[in-house]
């Protein structure tokens, strides 16, 4: 079965130098039926402007995966890591035990990124910080794993959870297998999955599928979440 949700039926908030939509409640959107996805809690597309970001804060027990689409993203922590991710990069934080971190925008253009919070297996976990440059050319027939919690990934989460990405040419199907329950994301382009028509920006919940077929109407960008 599934589910689509546009990107104009998204939960919106504008702070000026935040742009952001919400796939779930997330602050001051609040809906009782768009809680989470099994271990998957939060996904935000944001749009933040430039020379701007968020300041230092902290989080704990949350996996939080950043996946730039333009521009780039500067992440400073009080583990005293310190990086930049492009569009088309991951960066992952596990914020265990406790972190505080920032986010700055530090280019001269808006940068548009999604963040993505999973729930962990394992609590109490020591803080760390990784990021992971990724092919930028389009993918063929599969997509590409960006993170998981097996090992088999260059970014690890404490999770049995599973994320692809890649850039589809017009005209290319991919076929992904599905482990537990999915969340597709639409970067950009437009995407047909099972009979689905997703432009940019829209989600599409996936359950009791072991695979989908994505097809690529127009050149195309993708990620594929699979959480438990």
């Amino acid at each position: 079965m599934i589910t689509h949700y546009p990107y104009s039926s998204l939960g919106h908030a504008n702070h000026g130098w935040l742009d952001a939509k919400h796939h779930f409640s997330f602050a001051s959107y609040y809906n009782p039926k768009r809680m989470n996805l099994g271990a998957l809690r939060v996904i935000n597309d944001d749009i933040i402007q430039a020379g701007k970001g968020f300041d230092t804060h902290p989080h704990k027990d949350m996996e939080i995966i950043t996946y730039v689409r333009e521009g780039a993203i500067t992440h400073r922590d009080s583990n005293g890591n310190e990086g930049r991710t492009e569009a088309g990069d991951v960066q992952v934080m596990s914020a265990g035990t406790g972190i505080f971190h920032s986010e700055f925008n530090v280019e001269n253009v808006d940068t548009n990124l999604f963040q993505i919070w999973i729930e962990p297996n394992q609590l109490q976990v020591e803080p760390r910080w990784d990021s992971h440059v990724f092919p930028k050319d389009n993918v063929d027939g599969g997509l590409t794993l960006l993170v998981s919690g097996d090992g088999q990934a260059p970014l690890h989460i404490h999770q049995d959870a599973f994320i692809y990405a890649g850039k589809l040419k017009a005209g290319t199907i991919a076929k992904q297998a599905i482990q537990h329950q999915a969340y597709v994301l639409v970067s950009e382009g437009t995407l047909q999955i099972e009979g689905n028509t997703a432009q940019k920006g829209d989600g599409l919940e996936v359950r009791q599928l072991d695979e989908i077929s994505i097809e690529a109407i127009e050149d195309s960008e993708v990620l594929v979440i699979d959480v438990p």
